[in-house]
């Protein structure tokens, strides 16, 4: 084994070790374990760079635009394809920094244990309430989506059918352990690209028959439409494509390679996922049939994308892209949000910010059961109440895509508080630019956000500060170990 990377003050040079990192065990890749941050290590280290990888990707769901494509066409003025480039823009800054911060603190828990440890431990748990608008409530939307759906394509099946085998499917796959749902996960990523392969295929080769309205640039710059305000508006509603990456983060202590591995996982996942993003909706912008239509109108349907794809190829594969999508929310997408999810509540209840049966982890299969379990009831609970609104997929993807860009948004500080005012980093690109124009980006899509996910996030972080209040009163403050000899 090499000698540990302890040798040289690097603070300043991203390829060498992590500035202000607490030493301890040493793990087999020479790095701190979690055992030097005070912990022990719980949760099985299987997970490899591919892994990462696939996870990241599912997560993000290559194909996630078919079920949101009609709301972000609308939103945008059919600039749809700008409206993921400039997501991808915006979320590009944010991987950076999660990847500076997963090197300093390689633990579970994502932002909630960045801002934590990063800037102070209150600052932490808000970054953590906030953040938990997207990981407690992705899973039921995914639910909700995958099962309304189903429903219809085979309507004699009802939609709390379709919602509670998909809850009972991805709990018992993610019981098994991490290992078993990794393998899950490639083979469900595989048939996604093979969907979408089928999808682009047929719509370029139609497009060059003079289906559609012809190869054009429209989707990515229309002068006739464009804002700044419009299309921002349109990457508030995109945005929620992208988040998944930001999941890789949280199986922190279960990857058994390098800690750059997350990092660079989460950047490459980010990036095949944007690309793929930029294509699809491009080629489906310029098959939609009626397209002032459907900005007038919008789709309340939530079918633009399958008939875009019919136009292309037939009813056949409309009805391909629609199944394809309900798989993708319902069971793979769904299957690695419950598992981030459950690793989230793991370290905030380790840390006592959530009741302590949170952290209980299975003696022979290395999952946090209990957090997993107490997921999958609120999938269903809440998506079964949800499908009694006619808003319920609204009111979902505007809180959670709310509390997701606040909580990167308090990642973005935890970076520069970190780096450069404690280990006066002199990385001004990585430690300062990257970081201050990822929080301006983030900041102008909330102000340019729906009024309603404006208001419902703040009503939860109000929430939040008055949970905090409560817990600071009551002694429930939690003890970061090892934080005193760094």
């Amino acid at each position: 084994m090499s000698e540990p990377r302890t040798t040289r003050n690097t603070a300043g040079d991203p390829g060498g070790p992590v500035p202000g990192a607490a030493r301890g065990p040493i793990p087999a890749t020479g790095e701190p374990g979690v055992e030097a941050f005070g912990y022990q290590q719980e949760l099985k280290r299987s997970l490899s760079f591919t892994d990462l990888l696939v996870y990241g990707l599912i997560f993000m769901v290559p194909i996630a635009p078919f079920g949101i494509f009609g709301g972000v066409f609308q939103a945008s003025g059919g600039m749809v394809a700008l409206a993921y480039a400039v997501g991808g823009l915006a979320m590009a800054f944010t991987a950076a920094s999660y990847s500076q911060m997963s090197r300093a603190f390689p633990m579970a828990g994502s932002v909630y244990t960045y801002a934590g440890r990063g800037i102070a431990q209150p600052v932490g748990f808000l970054a953590g309430w906030m953040i938990l608008l997207d990981y407690v409530l992705v899973p039921a939307l995914l639910y909700l989506i995958a099962a309304i759906a189903m429903n219809s394509i085979w309507s004699s099946v009802p939609v709390l059918v379709w919602l509670i085998g998909f809850v009972v499917l991805n709990t018992v796959v993610n019981w098994f352990g991490i290992e078993f749902t990794a393998r899950v996960n490639k083979i469900m990523l595989v048939a996604e690209l093979i969907v979408l392969a089928i999808f682009l295929v047929i719509g370029v080769v139609a497009l060059a028959s003079g289906e559609g309205r012809g190869f054009d640039f429209t989707p990515i710059y229309n002068s006739d439409t464009f804002s700044l305000e419009l299309v921002f508006g349109a990457v508030s509603i995109a945005v929620l494509s992208f988040l998944g990456f930001d999941g890789i983060s949280t199986l922190a202590e279960e990857n058994r390679e390098s800690a750059r591995s997350i990092g660079k996982a989460m950047i490459a996942a980010l990036a095949l996922a944007g690309t793929l993003f930029i294509v699809q909706t491009w080629v489906a912008a310029l098959l939609v049939p009626d397209p002032d239509t459907l900005i007038a109108e919008g789709d309340a349907a939530g079918t633009a994308f399958y008939d875009a794809a019919e136009v292309a190829g037939g009813a056949w594969l409309g009805t391909l892209t629609a199944i394809a999508t309900a798989i993708a929310w319902g069971f793979a997408n769904s299957l690695v949000a419950q598992a981030a999810t459950s690793r989230l509540l793991f370290a905030m209840a380790r840390d006592r910010q959530l009741p302590g049966f949170l952290a209980k982890v299975h003696p022979t299969r290395r999952v946090p059961v209990n957090a997993t379990l107490l997921v999958a009831v609120i999938s269903l609970a809440l998506g079964w109440y949800m499908t009694t609104r006619e808003d319920g997929i609204t009111l979902l993807s505007t809180l959670v895509n709310f509390g997701a860009l606040s909580a990167f948004l308090l990642l973005h500080v935890s970076v520069v508080v970190h780096y450069v005012v404690r280990q006066k980093s002199c990385n001004w690109w990585l430690h300062l630019a990257v970081p201050v124009l990822g929080f301006a980006i983030l900041a102008y899509v909330i102000y340019n956000a729906q009024v309603a996910a404006q208001t419902l996030g703040f009503w939860w972080l109000a929430i939040g500060a008055a949970l905090l209040v409560f817990l600071l009163a009551t002694g429930r403050k939690p003890v970061l170990r090892a934080e005193e000899g760094r």
